[in-house]
């Protein structure tokens, strides 16, 4: 958790700065990026190949070969990975219809104002990962009726920080925009920046059910269903939404802005519900 919150903090960083003070354009939002990405990965292969004071080590004296353990891997690491290609199509798309509808200058609000939205949801993150273990637990030990509870109680405990985020995000859109819009040259984006914020905080309180639902599939090892909920939400919901919203009736950025929130609020209804479904079904027929 803090090394997500480390990277999404150098990402905000470095974006303004590659992008403005460096003269790099969009190619300094990808930079940063990378170079942010590449820092944590050099911070936990220390942590887990030097240090070696985790919970879990690492050597190959341990590596047993079991086949049926990497299928299991396999099936819920596949398709968790394919959900990071989804988000990265989806950025892609969101992209392309900025530039089409307000031009370069509306990736650079989307791109300094996501990495706040994603800073943000990085607790939700955290209760998610806390999900995955304990409901496999649960599955594992077939106390199937401990499913509901985990669901339960990390979707409510989520709902209220993501709630809380939202105020927070909303109360000081404009002091937050401030930070990725302090040199001259990008001051001009400020305003912008802060009514992207503004905007995306009213999808918040819809992320929870979203992740908690996603990983609490990922925890009883189907993971397919993880990634069909995530194609639902990022390519039927939200590129649809935007599309609709931001092209076709013609509300430019901020219909684009619109279609994101609609379609992640879509997204986590149907997770939610989706999950409820499956847990009413398994206690039933267990």
């Amino acid at each position: 958790m803090y090394l997500m919150a480390l990277s999404a903090l150098m990402n905000m960083v470095l974006d303004p700065l590659l992008i403005y003070t460096a003269g790099m354009g969009i190619a300094g939002a990808a930079w940063g990026m990378v170079i942010s990405q590449v820092f944590v990965a050099i911070v936990l292969a220390y942590w887990f190949f030097g240090r070696k004071d985790t919970y879990v080590s690492v050597s190959r004296e341990s590596y047993v070969f079991q086949k049926q353990t990497v299928q299991d891997i396999l099936d819920v690491g596949i398709p968790a990975s394919l959900e990071f290609f989804l988000m990265s199509v989806l950025a892609i798309i969101i992209n392309g219809m900025l530039v089409k509808v307000a031009g370069t200058d509306a990736v650079a609000v989307y791109a300094a104002g996501w990495r706040v939205v994603l800073f943000s949801i990085i607790p939700l993150a955290a209760i998610g990962t806390s999900v995955i273990s304990v409901a496999g637990a649960a599955f594992g030990g077939r106390r199937y009726d401990k499913l509901p509870i985990t669901l339960n109680y990390s979707f409510k405990i989520g709902s209220v920080i993501a709630i809380s985020i939202s105020v927070i995000t909303w109360l000081f859109a404009h002091q937050i925009a401030s930070i990725f819009a302090y040199t001259p040259e990008s001051s001009y984006l400020a305003p912008h920046i802060a009514a992207f914020l503004a905007t995306m905080c009213f999808f918040y309180p819809f992320v929870a059910p979203g992740i908690m639902s996603g990983c609490l599939f990922q925890g009883v090892g189907k993971g397919m269903t993880s990634l069909i909920l995530n194609v639902f939400r990022n390519i039927l919901f939200i590129a649809v939404f935007a599309y609709l919203f931001g092209i076709v009736l013609g509300h430019g950025e901020h219909g684009i802005w619109w279609g994101i929130v609609a379609g992640d609020i879509l997204g986590g209804i149907v997770a939610i519900i989706w999950a409820k479904v499956y847990l009413s079904r398994l206690l039933r027929y267990q």
